[in-house]
């Protein structure tokens, strides 16, 4: 008998981590933590594991916190597409007052953990949580735009770091937002190409066009174009404090021309598959160039 109850509660315990992890957004909350934290390598003259753990822990609180939001506020659409159905608000294992109350909760820890790191990192956390929550969501449904609008606070995460290890925004901040800005159309729109049934029985606008074409394609092209220049900006030094040596640069370069061929490769082929390597590609991408970025620096 013991036994038997020992098994349910680990099992209760078990599915409650598991929808707070879904609420939350684990993985991708997780990747977010990593691009602040790359930034706050790049940016500290010396580094400080209070600081990082603060800043990890705050990171993962407000992306947390938006993603809850944006579940509260889409349950009845998510309820509707295959991918999000088995949440924990369509799917009734979590009402909406309890993932309100997680929402709010992590906001609040979030918020206190980047004050105290600097009101500037606190400041950018918010306007990050309110963009993706009050700006990006409900224009899903609406317009494209909203990947445009989106790309806001996506792209805040990696100069986070760097503001919370310096205190200042300037050229160098600036330079990782634009990088990770125009990363996310490349990214977004691979997977809104991939998911493009699915997004429509919800009723979201994720493609530029509306559709799998090849003029969507095209700007997928352009905006994998721009993040590819911008991201060897900083070898030419002319980006402050942010610098970037030839072979790095090199290395970057080559990691975003794996982008841009798939990009093309959708243009030709126009297909799921292509797509999902472009997607892939995106997501390797993002992460070894902050990897080489601050491997540079620290060597």
């Amino acid at each position: 008998m013991k036994t038997a109850v020992g098994t349910a509660k680990n099992n209760s315990w078990s599915l409650v981590f598991s929808d707070f992890k879904e609420i939350t957004k684990a993985r991708l909350a997780v990747s977010v933590v990593f691009s602040s934290i790359a930034g706050y390598f790049l940016g500290a003259t010396e580094i400080s594991w209070v600081a990082v753990s603060l800043l990890a822990f705050g990171g993962y609180c407000t992306v947390g916190a938006s993603n809850a939001f944006n579940q509260i506020i889409e349950r009845d659409l998510d309820a509707l597409m295959n991918r999000t159905k088995n949440r924990p608000i369509p799917s009734g294992r979590m009402s909406v007052n309890k993932a309100m109350t997680i929402a709010v909760f992590l906001t609040i820890l979030g918020l206190v953990s980047l004050y105290y790191l600097n009101a500037q990192t606190a400041m950018f956390g918010a306007i990050s949580i309110f963009l993706y929550t009050s700006v990006y969501t409900p224009l899903k449904t609406k317009t494209p735009l909203s990947v445009f609008v989106g790309a806001f606070p996506g792209a805040i995460p990696f100069m986070l770091g760097w503001v919370a290890a310096t205190d200042d925004f300037g050229i160098e901040p600036g330079t990782l937002f634009m990088i990770q800005f125009f990363w996310q159309f490349p990214h977004f729109w691979a997977l809104g190409w991939m998911l493009d049934e699915d997004y429509r029985r919800g009723g979201f606008k994720m493609l530029p066009t509306g559709k799998k074409d090849k003029s969507t394609a095209l700007q997928i092209i352009m905006y994998t174009f721009w993040m590819l220049l911008i991201s060897v900006v900083p070898v030419f030094g002319i980006t402050g404090e942010l610098h970037l040596s030839i072979p790095a640069a090199i290395i970057v370069f080559l990691l975003g021309a794996v982008m841009l061929y798939f990009a093309f490769q959708l243009y030709a082929k126009k297909d799921n598959g292509t797509a999902r390597k472009l997607m892939l590609a995106s997501v390797s991408y993002i992460t070894l160039m902050q990897i080489v970025y601050v491997v540079d620096k620290m060597i």
